[in-house]
Protein backbone atom coordinates (compact mmCIF):
# COMPACT_ATOMS: atom_id res chain seq x y z
CA UNK A 1 0.00 0.00 0.00
CA UNK A 2 2.39 2.26 1.03
CA UNK A 3 4.64 2.04 -2.28
CA UNK A 4 1.43 2.17 -4.64
CA UNK A 5 0.65 6.08 -2.36
CA UNK A 6 4.21 7.21 -3.41
CA UNK A 7 3.96 5.44 -7.12
CA UNK A 8 0.76 7.61 -6.85
CA UNK A 9 2.43 10.76 -5.60
CA UNK A 10 4.98 10.40 -8.25
CA UNK A 11 2.34 10.03 -11.18
CA UNK A 12 1.30 13.13 -9.95
CA UNK A 13 4.31 14.60 -10.57
CA UNK A 14 4.99 13.43 -14.02
CA UNK A 15 1.55 14.72 -14.64
CA UNK A 16 0.93 18.44 -15.01
CA UNK A 17 3.50 20.43 -14.24
CA UNK A 18 2.73 23.26 -12.71
CA UNK A 19 4.56 26.48 -14.44
CA UNK A 20 4.59 29.73 -11.92
CA UNK A 21 3.00 31.21 -14.64
CA UNK A 22 0.10 29.37 -14.22
CA UNK A 23 -0.38 30.29 -10.56
CA UNK A 24 -1.49 33.50 -9.17
CA UNK A 25 -0.67 34.21 -5.49
CA UNK A 26 -2.93 36.49 -3.92
CA UNK A 27 -3.61 35.84 -1.11
CA UNK A 28 -1.95 33.52 2.13
CA UNK A 29 -3.98 30.61 1.70
CA UNK A 30 -2.44 30.69 -2.00
CA UNK A 31 1.02 31.30 -0.26
CA UNK A 32 1.00 28.31 1.77
CA UNK A 33 -0.29 26.28 -0.77
CA UNK A 34 2.64 27.51 -3.06
CA UNK A 35 5.23 26.67 -1.18
CA UNK A 36 4.00 23.38 -0.61
CA UNK A 37 4.37 22.48 -3.94
CA UNK A 38 7.72 23.43 -3.68
CA UNK A 39 8.90 22.23 -0.73
CA UNK A 40 7.06 18.30 -1.43
CA UNK A 41 9.33 18.57 -4.53
CA UNK A 42 12.17 19.31 -2.33
CA UNK A 43 11.41 16.44 -0.12
CA UNK A 44 11.24 14.00 -3.06
CA UNK A 45 14.60 15.29 -4.30
CA UNK A 46 16.58 14.67 -1.41
CA UNK A 47 14.91 11.42 -0.51
CA UNK A 48 16.49 9.87 -4.11
CA UNK A 49 19.99 11.68 -3.05
CA UNK A 50 20.06 10.52 0.46
CA UNK A 51 19.64 7.06 -0.60
CA UNK A 52 22.41 7.27 -2.57
CA UNK A 53 24.28 9.30 0.26
CA UNK A 54 24.05 6.78 2.87
CA UNK A 55 25.61 4.45 0.75
CA UNK A 56 28.68 6.74 0.58
CA UNK A 57 29.64 7.33 3.96
CA UNK A 58 31.59 5.23 5.98
CA UNK A 59 30.93 6.16 9.39
CA UNK A 60 28.35 3.85 10.61
CA UNK A 61 27.02 6.46 13.30
CA UNK A 62 25.96 8.73 10.18
CA UNK A 63 24.39 6.28 7.89
CA UNK A 64 21.92 5.56 10.69
CA UNK A 65 21.36 9.25 11.40
CA UNK A 66 20.85 9.63 7.81
CA UNK A 67 18.55 6.50 7.74
CA UNK A 68 16.93 7.86 10.66
CA UNK A 69 15.73 11.47 8.54
CA UNK A 70 15.38 9.34 5.34
CA UNK A 71 12.53 8.04 7.67
CA UNK A 72 11.23 11.12 8.56
CA UNK A 73 11.26 12.23 5.01
CA UNK A 74 9.24 9.46 4.34
CA UNK A 75 6.74 10.40 6.59
CA UNK A 76 6.82 14.07 5.76
CA UNK A 77 5.99 12.91 1.89
CA UNK A 78 2.65 11.49 3.27
CA UNK A 79 1.96 13.60 5.45
CA UNK A 80 1.79 16.20 2.39
CA UNK A 81 0.03 13.65 0.28
CA UNK A 82 -2.60 13.78 2.93
CA UNK A 83 -2.60 18.04 2.65
CA UNK A 84 -2.84 17.90 -0.91
CA UNK A 85 -5.75 15.56 -1.03
CA UNK A 86 -7.55 18.17 1.31
CA UNK A 87 -6.62 21.40 -0.77
CA UNK A 88 -7.39 19.39 -3.55
CA UNK A 89 -3.89 20.17 -5.12
CA UNK A 90 -3.41 17.70 -8.18
CA UNK A 91 -0.44 19.16 -9.35
CA UNK A 92 2.95 20.08 -8.05
CA UNK A 93 6.20 22.10 -8.79
CA UNK A 94 8.53 19.85 -11.84
CA UNK A 95 11.48 20.76 -9.29
CA UNK A 96 12.55 22.87 -6.31
CA UNK A 97 15.46 25.07 -7.62
CA UNK A 98 17.08 25.52 -3.90
CA UNK A 99 17.20 21.52 -3.22
CA UNK A 100 18.18 21.00 -6.46
CA UNK A 101 21.16 23.56 -6.27
CA UNK A 102 22.05 22.06 -2.72
CA UNK A 103 22.12 18.41 -3.78
CA UNK A 104 24.21 19.68 -6.80
CA UNK A 105 26.58 21.25 -4.48
CA UNK A 106 27.14 18.33 -2.63
CA UNK A 107 27.71 16.03 -5.11
CA UNK A 108 30.23 18.72 -6.43
CA UNK A 109 31.84 18.69 -2.98
CA UNK A 110 31.62 14.58 -2.56
CA UNK A 111 33.21 14.02 -6.26
CA UNK A 112 36.68 15.87 -4.63
CA UNK A 113 36.98 14.36 -1.54
CA UNK A 114 39.63 11.69 -1.88
CA UNK A 115 39.51 11.09 2.14
CA UNK A 116 36.76 9.19 3.51
CA UNK A 117 36.59 10.47 6.95
CA UNK A 118 36.84 14.05 5.14
CA UNK A 119 33.82 12.71 2.84
CA UNK A 120 31.99 11.86 6.15
CA UNK A 121 32.36 15.24 7.10
CA UNK A 122 31.50 16.99 3.63
CA UNK A 123 28.17 15.01 4.05
CA UNK A 124 27.48 15.83 6.88
CA UNK A 125 27.87 19.55 6.56
CA UNK A 126 25.89 19.78 3.35
CA UNK A 127 22.63 17.44 4.70
CA UNK A 128 22.84 20.28 7.78
CA UNK A 129 22.59 22.71 4.94
CA UNK A 130 19.44 21.01 3.81
CA UNK A 131 18.18 20.55 7.04
CA UNK A 132 18.73 23.87 7.94
CA UNK A 133 16.64 25.03 4.87
CA UNK A 134 13.59 22.65 5.62
CA UNK A 135 13.58 24.33 8.98
CA UNK A 136 12.46 27.27 7.71
CA UNK A 137 10.30 25.85 5.47
CA UNK A 138 7.93 23.69 7.88
CA UNK A 139 8.57 26.72 10.41
CA UNK A 140 6.76 28.83 7.70
CA UNK A 141 4.53 26.71 6.64
CA UNK A 142 3.15 25.97 10.29
CA UNK A 143 2.83 29.77 10.85
CA UNK A 144 0.84 30.17 7.84
CA UNK A 145 -1.57 27.09 8.49
CA UNK A 146 -1.82 28.40 12.20
CA UNK A 147 -3.15 31.73 10.67
CA UNK A 148 -5.03 30.28 8.32
CA UNK A 149 -7.22 28.52 11.15
CA UNK A 150 -5.72 24.86 9.70
CA UNK A 151 -4.49 23.33 13.01
CA UNK A 152 -4.39 20.21 11.59
CA UNK A 153 -2.19 21.34 9.27
CA UNK A 154 -0.26 23.60 11.19
CA UNK A 155 0.26 20.27 13.44
CA UNK A 156 1.71 18.71 10.82
CA UNK A 157 4.45 21.54 9.62
CA UNK A 158 5.00 21.85 12.78
CA UNK A 159 5.84 18.27 13.95
CA UNK A 160 8.17 17.94 10.62
CA UNK A 161 9.92 21.37 12.09
CA UNK A 162 11.14 19.38 15.13
CA UNK A 163 11.59 16.24 13.29
CA UNK A 164 14.22 18.71 11.33
CA UNK A 165 15.49 19.74 14.48
CA UNK A 166 16.05 17.23 16.09
CA UNK A 167 18.06 15.51 13.04
CA UNK A 168 19.93 19.11 13.31
CA UNK A 169 20.69 18.06 17.10
CA UNK A 170 21.77 14.72 16.07
CA UNK A 171 24.20 15.67 13.15
CA UNK A 172 25.29 18.81 15.71
CA UNK A 173 26.46 15.87 18.42
CA UNK A 174 28.09 13.29 15.95
CA UNK A 175 30.41 16.41 13.77
CA UNK A 176 31.55 17.50 17.31
CA UNK A 177 32.32 14.23 18.62
CA UNK A 178 33.33 12.17 15.87
CA UNK A 179 32.87 12.84 12.47
CA UNK A 180 34.82 16.56 12.22
CA UNK A 181 37.63 14.67 14.74
CA UNK A 182 38.14 12.25 12.09
CA UNK A 183 38.56 14.65 9.38
CA UNK A 184 40.87 16.65 11.22
CA UNK A 185 42.96 13.96 12.54
CA UNK A 186 43.61 12.98 8.63
CA UNK A 187 44.48 16.36 7.83
CA UNK A 188 47.15 16.15 11.19
CA UNK A 189 49.00 12.92 9.50
CA UNK A 190 49.36 14.66 6.18
CA UNK A 191 50.51 17.76 7.53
Amino acid sequence: MRKRNHTRFAVKLKQFFMTENNLTITNLHDLLDYNARKFANAEIQLRNSLIEWIVKTSSLKLKDVLRKYLGFIQQHIQQLESFFEAEQISSLSSSNRIMKSFIEETEEKLNKCTDAEVCDACLLASVQDINHFKISLYGTAAAFARELDMEKFASVFHEAEINEKQIDDRLSQLAGYEINTRARAHIALIV
